[in-house]
């Protein structure tokens, strides 16, 4: 008999591609093929994949950038990577079909649309992104990260949390160990791409800590490519020990290890914070589509997990203030572990494994 084939299509980003991984991961153990759907920056996430993933990198399109003559050109080349979708639907009929956001999901919703073949997207924000709102209302599900999450009337949302990777539930619940008089690990994320925010202030923020506090200090920071110098050397005059990288392939591991964690507000690095347990220090992207990483952040501040600093409020002052507020409080900074861990779903990826079945058995 031959094996399920489960579609997933996804964005380039590590909110997008982290819960596909997930899926992708859990189906394949439980006998189904896969296949995702994704562009090239996308393509730069899928070395997590398991080997036995069916990997197609399409041609992405969008609105958002590029002049006039680019965006006249978006539409055609949609329109043909849907087409080019359904021809291969036809040929493999998917049992299930999952989008995860970002443009590169499109082609094979549209043509899971077009062909009426089982349909359901994941939506890892408080607030729709753009293709997941075109989407909505013509799946059979919207499979929510965050809730409440804001739906238009007529899409049926149910609240799944957001899968993380088996390298972070290998993590998960990691012993905490309270800041203290010896070393201590601060981990800075500023998302996929780094925050250059981040760069310009924690270092400084770093250094205006109570010296007996610093000289404790050893920093995991992620950084854009062209800030990594400046921020190593930055550290260096300082004398803090500190690890710069773009991107931190064991971010599990280091995020285990930290007493303190510095971050954006995405989907992901919030599901890791609550599956492992970590206190937290977010500031939210100020430029995110309806700003959605506040409503990401929301939860985990209300439940007294993590300190909430908007973009406009973040500067040298008043992030070094918090971070003496953790890092001089081992009874705060234990409570705001297991508050992280309280509000976290770790069975996010089994929730979402059932929908995409009970979808499948539906329309069998």
């Amino acid at each position: 008999m031959n094996k399920p084939l489960l579609m997933m299509a996804a964005g380039g980003t590590g909110g997008h591609m982290f819960p596909a991984q997930a899926l992708a991961e859990a189906m394949l153990s439980r006998g189904w093929r896969v296949r995702l759907s994704t562009d090239a920056r996308g393509a730069r996430y899928t070395g997590g994949f398991p080997h036995s993933t069916e990997i197609t990198e399409v041609s992405s399109a969008t609105f958002a950038r590029g002049g006039l003559a680019a965006k006249a050109m978006v539409a055609p080349r949609i329109a043909v990577g849907v087409m080019s979708a359904a021809r291969q639907m036809l040929r493999d009929r998917p049992d299930v079909v999952v989008g995860f956001g970002g443009y590169p999901s499109i082609p094979a919703l549209g043509a899971a649309v077009l062909l009426g073949r089982p349909r359901m997207i994941h939506e890892q924000n408080g607030v729709l992104g753009r293709v997941n709102q075109l989407f909505s209302t013509r799946v059979s599900c919207v499979a929510c990260g965050v809730w409440p999450t804001d739906l238009p009337d007529g899409s049926n949302g149910l609240h799944v949390g957001n899968p993380v990777r088996k390298a972070v539930l290998d993590r998960a619940g990691a012993s905490y160990i309270p800041p203290g008089d010896y070393p201590m690990s601060v981990l800075v994320m500023g998302g996929s791409q780094g925050a250059r925010i981040l760069s310009d202030v924690v270092p400084d923020a770093v250094a205006a800590l109570p010296d007996d506090m610093r000289r404790h200090l050893r920093i995991s920071h992620q950084a854009r490519p062209e800030d990594l110098d400046r921020v190593t050397a930055r550290y260096a005059e300082l004398g803090i020990d500190a690890d710069v990288q773009p991107f931190f392939q064991d971010v599990p591991r280091r995020m285990s290890e930290a007493q303190l964690v510095i971050s954006r507000a995405g989907a992901s690095s919030i599901a890791d914070l609550t599956v492992i347990g970590r206190p937290s220090i977010l500031i939210p992207f100020a430029a995110a589509a309806g700003d959605h990483q506040t409503a990401n952040a929301r939860g985990l501040v209300d439940a007294g997990a993590a300190i909430l600093i908007p973009e406009s409020a973040l500067d040298v002052t008043s992030l070094s203030a918090q971070m003496a507020t953790v890092l001089g409080n081992p009874d705060a900074a234990l409570h705001m572990s297991q508050a992280a861990l309280d509000a976290g779903l770790p069975d996010a990826t089994e929730r979402l494994v059932a929908a995409v079945t009970e979808l499948a058995e539906r329309t069998d």
